[in-house]
């Protein structure tokens, strides 16, 4: 039985599938899509992040060694030495760098009056003094074709970053296309603020912060926080991802440490406030803060000032559709 050094065995186990493929045997390996590759011979068997997995034989692994021993067949040392010896007589080049590519968000045209969008957000009970802010701030506006509202979020530095779009009267729901997850609607506190406030939708932002006003309390005072689309949790919650937009926030704002939830009062509501509180690391604080009155925030504050939202208004927050 040959001799190998245990630390040539142990620099062959850390040799990944992809880069032994893409140097060695580089006519085996196809691409599939995204950092997603397979092989010529078996195209259920896919390599992503790290990991391989052939899914119609239900085997997976990380590293090449895996591979030679799992799908080709190869004994423990056989496999040893083919590696090793590729790798001596031709080190692994580097992988080459992937190229980041940024979406180019393409914003509706602004219509060149607000009426729609002013009188929308009056009637669902919104402060005037809000909506001038967000229409200040280049956070809301009224787009040219279809009337629609356009609440926009940005990065730290006031780039627009992601667009949702509500239908006026209508049931549509939409987001600009190249709009990027990691940013939403939001209104950062004035100042230094260790607890951001965490809402489905704009409207519902917007609900709440009007009635810290209402209470005489100051509205720029914390951060607000919408998600950008609808949260679906993992079907085993312990297998849930924090939205990309919360995830973003955090380290745009590292003083945070307290997360408010002020989801829902339904089932999904609930649910997603449960994913997210048992994912998110441990050094955060949460709170659970659903309207204490109606489904949503809107509702709670429509309700405090003896408002009535048409049905219509409520299905255009709520379903999706496309224009």
């Amino acid at each position: 039985m040959p001799y190998i050094a245990p630390e040539v065995v142990q620099e062959v186990k850390r040799m990944d599938l992809l880069t032994y493929l893409r140097n060695y045997e580089p006519s085996e390996l196809v691409h599939f899509s995204g950092n997603t590759y397979t092989t010529r011979t078996h195209d259920s068997l896919k390599i992503s992040n790290g990991r391989w997995m052939w899914w119609s034989q239900g085997i997976g692994g990380r590293s090449a060694l895996d591979y030679l021993i799992k799908v080709r067949g190869y004994p423990f040392l056989e496999a040893i030495e083919l590696i090793a010896g590729q790798a001596a007589f031709q080190p692994p080049a580097p992988a080459p760098a992937e190229k980041k590519t940024e979406n180019t968000l393409l914003l509706p045209k602004a219509y060149r009056y607000t009426e729609y969008v002013v009188s929308y957000l009056k009637n669902r009970g919104i402060d005037t003094e809000l909506i001038h802010f967000c229409l200040e701030t280049g956070r809301l506006y009224e787009s040219a074709n279809y009337h629609n509202v356009v609440f926009v979020g940005k990065d730290k530095e006031g780039k627009a970053r992601y667009a949702a779009l509500r239908g006026v009267g209508t049931d549509f729901i939409g987001e600009a296309s190249g709009s990027d997850k990691n940013y939403s609607f939001s209104i950062p506190a004035e100042g230094e603020c260790g607890e951001v406030h965490l809402f489905e939708s704009a409207i519902d932002l917007l609900s709440y912060a009007t009635l810290r006003k209402m209470r005489g309390q100051n509205w720029r005072a914390e951060h607000l926080l919408s998600l950008a689309g609808v949260y679906q949790p993992a079907k085993e919650i312990e297998n849930s991802k924090v939205p990309a937009t919360l995830v973003h926030f955090l380290k745009e704002y590292p003083e945070v440490q307290s997360i408010v939830f002020h989801f829902d009062n339904d089932k999904a509501g609930r649910l997603a406030t449960k994913a997210i509180q048992t994912v998110l690391p441990k050094v955060y604080q949460t709170r659970d803060c659903p309207p204490p009155v109606g489904k949503d925030y809107n509702d709670f504050l429509c309700f405090q000032l003896g408002l009535q939202v048409t049905k219509r208004e409520k299905r255009g927050q709520e379903r999706g559709g496309a224009r």
